[in-house]
């Protein structure tokens, strides 16, 4: 090779990526080590490991802790991407609190193939350490936990949650945090305070369910605005919508739409916050998915990137770990006392030992090492869902891409009708959200999201591949 240094890793990279798709390197394959690699082709060993980061990247390769680097267990398919959705003619009154409630229930029942709620399988997060630090903190300090705690929340978990913040470039204080009781609560609080009853409030389209039922029960408006699959937000569009219409505040994911999985990249991210800060819009944020990233680095939220000058930040543990615990949280800066008053006057406090042991869980670092494992997990769990979605449903299906998360959305031809695949499939004991329960305005009723949360085997894959042959049924009639 007589390329120069930049190029090299780039040629290396598409080297394997040929092997690959070639069959030289079969899904799951272990690549060469990274010295390897740099011993075979004469470079570097920063070099060869650029060449790995890069495909890792790219979803091409996936990496293992103290194992090495393997073959992504499917490359990109054949399948379109999702279309770009388009801006709402005007703000619209948020009815889907019946459709949303009717969907819990059946994803609730574990008699339904679970394919309809975005939570996790308890049994795929395996959280025994969790489980035994919350065990401990009850055997040896029970009484003293079973009090209300203060209301911002523990002190050793905001701690905690303060310490992770900085690693990704939020500095933030543990007064800076207030524990919520998930990230609905987060939302809930984030909303009532900046908006009022009757405001507009701007959303992705599609955008999660459980953020539109919110505003439905607080008598907001929704505006939605466009979103690419793979790009996120349509900034010029958000600029016009601010330039004509009055608008309270955005709401927005950080990282991994759900249900598109889209992801903005830093620089759009920024772009954004200088089109809200010329208008004074305040942002909400929801983060619950940064975490679970399937790329080398951990994607920076909206509040790194303008240090929370007017950026409201809400997460919780739900989706990387402990949907059951119920804990959350929320930093909103100069506004923190206010959500305080709020956080009072809704549910006092929240519960104290789930608090202590996933503030001592934090402590111990065992939570990173919990991630790289559900990260590869879900990554995988997608992978061959998509594969089965290929092969079953109708070839007219465009389908997400995600690089985080754990979702999959679907978009079939109009007049095809989600709502009508979803009773047949409840018959059939399957359970899925369809897709109008994620607008405002009831759109996407041509889509569907699948939740690839539990661990992948054979009736789950059985399930998708009934669900496709409803599909094909249904758009055939």
């Amino acid at each position: 090779m007589d390329a120069s240094p930049s190029y090299r890793y780039e040629q290396l990279a598409d080297l394997i990526t040929s092997m690959i798709d070639n069959g030289a390197l079969a899904p799951g394959a272990r690549v060469p080590s990274v010295r390897a690699l740099s011993e075979q082709h004469g470079v570097s060993i920063s070099t060869a490991l650029q060449t790995y980061r890069s495909l890792e990247d790219r979803g091409v390769l996936v990496a293992r802790p103290q194992s090495g680097f393997y073959v992504a267990s499917t490359q990109p398919g054949t399948f379109a991407l999702p279309s770009t959705s388009r801006r709402s003619a005007k703000a619209s009154t948020v009815s889907i609190s019946g459709a949303v409630a009717a969907l819990l229930e059946h994803s609730s029942n574990r008699a339904f193939m679970p394919f309809g709620c975005a939570v996790p399988d308890g049994e795929l997060l395996e959280s025994k350490r969790l489980d035994l630090a919350l065990a401990r903190a009850a055997r040896r300090h029970g009484t003293r936990y079973n009090v209300y705690g203060p209301p911002q929340g523990e002190a050793i978990l905001r701690s905690e949650i303060a310490k992770r913040a900085m690693r990704i470039g939020h500095v933030l204080s543990p007064d800076d945090v207030v524990v919520t009781s998930g990230c609905t609560e987060a939302l809930m609080l984030a909303l009532t305070t900046v908006t009022k009853p009757g405001d507009t409030i701007a959303v992705e389209a599609p955008t999660y369910m459980g953020l539109l039922h919110t505003l439905e029960m607080l008598g907001l408006k929704a505006f939605e605005l466009p979103v690419d699959p793979i790009r996120g937000i349509d900034i010029d569009a958000l600029a016009q919508l601010l330039e004509t219409e009055q608008v309270a505040a955005c709401a927005l994911s950080s990282c991994f739409n759900n249900p598109l999985g889209s992801m903005m990249t830093e620089a759009d991210k920024r772009a954004l916050l200088a089109v809200l800060a010329r208008y004074d819009v305040p942002l909400i944020e929801d983060d619950v998915y940064g975490d679970l990233h399937f790329g080398r680095e951990r994607p920076k939220p909206f509040i790194a990137l303008d240090g929370g000058a007017n950026t409201i930040y809400c997460s919780s543990f739900s989706k990387s770990l402990a949907p059951g615990y119920r804990v959350g949280w929320i930093a909103a800066g100069a506004r923190t006392r206010r959500v305080i008053e709020r956080k009072l006057a809704f549910s006092l406090c929240g519960a104290v030992l789930p608090q202590i042991a996933l503030g001592e869980f934090l402590a111990s670092g065992a939570y990173d090492a919990h991630l790289r494992n559900v990260r590869r997990l879900f990554q995988e769990n997608l992978a061959h869902m998509a594969r089965a979605i290929e092969v079953s449903f109708p070839p007219e299906t465009k389908m997400s891409r995600p690089t985080g998360g754990f979702v999959l959305w679907l978009e079939l031809p109009k007049p095809f009708d989600s709502r009508a695949l979803f009773d047949q499939a409840i018959e059939q004991g399957i359970c899925f959200a369809p897709g109008d329960v994620f607008s405002a305005s009831r759109r996407f009723r041509n889509c569907l999201r699948l939740s690839a949360g539990h661990g992948w085997n054979d009736h789950i894959a059985d399930g998708v591949r009934h669900l496709g042959r409803l599909a094909h049924k249904i758009l055939a009639s």
